[in-house]
């Protein structure tokens, strides 16, 4: 498994889930993008160099938006940010510019 690391907007949502079978699903997702972080889609445009990984709970659907970045020769998957699709790339794009 990859390490990983988190930014503070991925954090601050992590953090507010109250509902513990959404954390399982965020961390079963999380737990995918570690063993193989290619598995997300890559994203073209404005966010190139972001992957998304889809996660559905309750018909609701989450998004996963991370980096792949290296460190001292090591691969390291950087969470930027999650949370609900509505509005999501709109945020992220806030975030990151």
């Amino acid at each position: 498994m990859y390490p990983i690391a988190f930014l503070p907007p991925a954090e601050r949502y992590f953090k507010k889930i109250k509902e513990a079978g959404l954390k399982d699903a965020f961390y079963e997702a999380i737990k995918e993008i570690r063993q193989d972080p290619f598995r997300g889609s890559p994203k073209k445009g404005d966010l190139s160099g972001i992957y998304g990984y889809d996660v559905n709970y309750r018909g609701v659907k989450y998004e996963v938006a991370y980096r792949i970045a290296e460190r001292d020769d090591d691969i390291v998957v950087v969470v930027v940010m999650a949370g609900t699709r509505e509005n999501f790339y709109e945020q992220l794009k806030k975030y990151l510019f």
